[in-house]
C-alpha cells in the first residue's frame, strides 16, 4: 500500500518537476484498439493506460474521464461513436417526482463493473507509480441526469428538489469510490467540470458541500483526492479549496500562476496545457515552447505538477506528446 500524503510531500520537497498529463486515448490508438473498445471493455481500457505507462514517464497514471458511466449506471440512453467519447442521449429525470422516485444504482450497472475491472488490472499491473482512477462530480453527474440547463436554473426555482437530487449523486459515487479504493486505486481524480458554470457561491454550495462528502467518506493517507474543475476561470478556487481535497486540477480556462498564488503550499496543484488548441492543433515546436514557457512562469512554485488541462482527446500527435516532456526533461537539466 502506497502512502500517498508522503508521496505528495516527497514530489514538493524534490526540486526536480514531475508531469501528470491526463491522457488515454494516445494508449488505445498505440493497441489498435477504438474508443468504443475501450470505454466497453475494461481488459482494452487497462491494456491501453498500461501501454502509455511503458512509453511515457508520467508520474502517476491515469485513466480514461469518461463522463458518461455514472450517468448511464442510474439509466441514461448512451450513444457510442466509434472513434469519440460516448455522450449522454436527453435527459433522465425532469422534476422533484422522478426525482424522489429516481434508484441509486449498484455497482453492477451499466459500464460500472467494467471500469472496476480496468482500474483494478492497471493497479495490478503499474506498481512503480500511483494510479488514478476517474469519476464525475456530483453536480455534473446531476447536470447529465437533470440536462445542464435545466439544472442551472433548476438551482434557483427548486433548489430542494436539486439538493435530492445531489444527495443521490452524491450516494452512488461514494460507493464507486469506496470500490475503487478496494481494489488498489492509489486516488481518484474528481472531474467536476460542469461547477465552473457556478458562481463561487454557488459552486460552494451544490457542488463543494457534496465533493467534501466524498473527499471526507475515503480520503486517507492511502487514497487522495484530486478535484478537476476545468470550467473554473479563477471564481470559484475558494470554493473547490472548501472540499478539503489533497491536491486540485486546472484546466486551461484560468491562469495557473494565479491558480497557484491562491492555493495552499502544501497541496498539488496540477495543470494545465490546453489538450485540444495546444496539444492537437498545433506543431510539436509549438507544444516545446508552450510547456517551457509554462514552466518557466511556474518556476517559484515546489507544489506545481505540470499536467494537461482536461484528457487529452483522440488522434494527438505522439510529436507533440514528446514535445511536451522534452520541454519537461530540458527544464529539469
Amino acid at each position: 500500500m502506497r502512502n500517498m500524503k508522503k508521496w505528495a510531500d516527497e514530489q514538493i520537497a524534490n526540486k526536480k518537476r514531475i508531469a501528470i498529463p491526463i491522457m488515454t486515448h494516445p494508449g488505445i490508438e498505440m493497441i489498435g484498439k477504438r474508443v468504443v473498445d475501450a470505454v466497453q471493455n475494461g481488459e482494452v481500457h487497462a491494456q491501453a493506460v498500461i501501454e502509455l505507462g511503458k512509453i511515457y514517464p508520467s508520474a502517476a497514471t491515469t485513466v480514461i474521464m469518461d463522463l458518461t458511466v455514472e450517468a448511464e449506471a442510474f439509466g441514461c440512453r448512451i450513444d457510442f461513436p466509434e472513434n469519440d467519447m460516448p455522450h449522454i442521449i436527453g435527459r433522465l429525470v425532469s422534476n422533484a417526482e422522478e426525482i424522489d422516485n429516481l434508484k441509486v444504482p449498484n455497482l453492477n450497472a451499466g459500464r460500472i463493473p467494467e471500469y472496476l475491472k480496468a482500474n483494478k488490472l492497471t493497479a495490478e499491473a503499474i506498481s512503480d507509480k500511483p494510479v488514478f482512477a476517474g469519476i464525475i462530480g456530483p453536480f455534473s453527474l446531476a447536470g447529465r441526469l437533470y440536462d445542464m440547463s435545466e439544472i442551472m436554473i433548476g438551482c434557483y426555482i427548486e433548489p430542494e428538489a436539486i439538493g435530492k437530487l445531489l444527495d443521490k449523486c452524491t450516494e452512488f459515487l461514494i460507493k464507486y469510490c469506496q470500490e475503487l479504493k478496494r481494489i488498489g486505486s492509489n486516488g481518484v481524480m474528481i472531474a467536476e467540470p460542469a461547477a465552473g458554470l457556478l458562481s463561487n457561491e454557488d459552486c460552494q454550495a451544490f457542488s463543494s458541500v457534496y465533493v467534501k462528502k466524498i473527499v471526507d467518506a475515503v480520503q486517507d493517507d492511502n487514497f487522495m483526492v484530486v478535484l478537476h474543475n476545468c470550467g473554473n476561470q479563477g471564481h470559484c478556487t475558494e470554493a473547490m479549496l472548501n472540499t478539503g481535497a489533497a491536491a486540485f486540477h486546472f484546466g486551461n480556462a484560468i491562469d495557473m500562476v494565479e491558480a497557484l498564488n491562491v492555493c495552499p503550499k502544501d497541496k498539488l496543484i496540477m495543470g494545465n496545457v490546453d489538450p485540444v488548441g495546444v496539444m492537437k492543433l498545433t506543431s510539436a515546436a509549438e507544444v516545446k515552447t508552450y510547456v517551457a514557457d509554462l514552466l518557466q512562469k511556474t518556476a517559484t512554485f515546489d507544489n506545481y505538477v505540470l499536467s494537461t488541462g482536461c484528457d487529452l482527446p483522440p488522434h494527438v500527435p505522439a510529436e507533440n506528446i514528446q514535445a511536451f516532456y522534452e520541454a519537461l526533461n530540458e527544464y529539469n537539466k
